[in-house]
């Protein structure tokens, strides 16, 4: 591809660039479910800040372009939450995605002591469902989204990695 894309932990200068990523990232999954209130849409500047500053926020850059973004906090049961994982649509298919992961799974083990991981996925959302799976997420039961989708809830503990890419 002669690109070199970087994984790195997101800076309070990235917060725009996650913020605009994000919403053109989401605008397919909006369309599946005939939704466009879902959360990375109605999400403003000011909370994607927050995030930036409170949680373990990665992006991939490509150059000085944020071409990738995952975000990762603890909640109280120890199981670390991992959501809102994009990749920009012309660079998906790249592994990128994978890589975001596995920077937010080793940070939030390291610096934040996670012992498992859970993350949520829309029920039509194949592609993210297949690398979820591909790295060692398994099914652990369904949720109603605060937004009216349905989701499907995914868990790993911490230290297990799928053997096969």
């Amino acid at each position: 591809m002669g690109m070199s894309v970087t994984i790195s932990a997101a800076t309070e200068q990235d917060a725009e660039q996650i913020f605009r990523l994000q919403y053109l990232c989401f605008q397919s999954e909006a369309a599946l479910y005939g939704n466009y209130r879902i959360d990375p849409l109605v999400q403003t500047l000011d909370s994607v800040r927050e995030e930036v500053a409170g949680d373990c926020v990665f992006v991939a850059r490509l150059g000085d372009e944020v071409v990738g973004s995952v975000r990762g906090r603890v909640t109280e049961d120890g199981a670390a939450s991992i959501g809102k994982l994009c990749v920009h649509p012309r660079l998906q298919g790249h592994g990128i995605g994978a890589r975001l992961l596995r920077a937010a799974e080793s940070a939030l083990v390291e610096e934040r002591g996670a012992k498992r991981f859970r993350l949520h996925t829309g029920h039509r959302s194949e592609s993210s469902l297949r690398l979820y799976r591909r790295v060692g997420y398994e099914t652990v039961g369904t949720a109603q989204g605060a937004d009216g989708v349905p989701m499907i809830v995914l868990e790993k503990a911490a230290g297990t990695y799928a053997t096969t890419a």
